[in-house]
């Protein structure tokens, strides 16, 4: 698996490079500012070396304020193909609105406190590698108290939008369970009343999951 980290702290930077590459991944570039994190991976690309993944601080030189979030755009405006997986040190609603706005397959948006739980962390990054989804709690959880209330979700019962919350965050109907405490079967129950609800016909050209989770961030 390939990696490319984008921080401009140097000191937080190398300890990602260390902390993925003990675990077997592959960081082929550690840059410090969006404009070349764009310019890596358009180089990586042309050598036929696109990585796997992009994990990218929210805020870089030499503003500091988007540039990091926006070069993560860009890239998958040109790489659609392109995990991207952004961090952050506080909750940025708008920047983690404007990452998932388009497709939501291999992006990931995470708060810094959560480095510090190496094993979460890194499987957030393999998952978004692999064309996952790993949001932050606390992320979904700001992202919802944007509803309003008679939204598109209104009719969801309070334990289908627990699991609708938990389905954004990329966990599957078994971690959903396990965090809930239910069975599986109770799980699959609520995901298809979530489908009947949000108006998901099953279908050949549709992924349901994703079209849920997205209209559960846009609402």
């Amino acid at each position: 698996m390939r990696v490319v980290i984008a921080e401009d702290s140097v000191l937080l930077r190398e300890g990602l490079i260390r902390l993925l590459t003990d675990r077997g991944l592959e960081v082929v570039a550690g840059v410090g500012d969006g404009e070349a994190l764009i310019r890596t991976v358009h180089e990586l690309a042309k050598d036929e070396a696109l990585p796997d993944v992009v994990v990218a601080d929210v805020r870089m030189p030499p503003t500091h304020t988007d540039e990091g979030v926006r070069a993560c755009v860009a890239l998958r405006g040109s790489f659609p193909e392109l995990g991207v997986l952004v961090l952050s040190q506080h909750v940025e609603q708008q920047y983690a609105a404007e990452l998932l706005a388009g497709s939501t397959r291999g992006v990931g948006y995470l708060l810094k406190d959560r480095v510090a739980e190496v094993r979460e962390f890194v499987d957030a990054v393999v998952r978004v590698a692999g064309g996952g989804t790993a949001l932050d709690p606390e992320v979904v959880q700001q992202l919802l108290s944007r509803s309003r209330k008679g939204d598109v979700l209104a009719g969801l019962t309070p334990r289908e939008r627990e699991v609708l919350a938990l389905m954004a965050e990329g966990r599957t109907n078994a971690a959903v369970a396990k965090q809930l405490v239910v069975s599986h079967g109770a799980v699959e129950k609520h995901v298809s009343n979530i489908f009947l609800k949000l108006g998901l016909a099953q279908s050949p050209e549709d992924h349901r999951r994703v079209l849920a989770v997205l209209t559960y961030l846009n609402s």
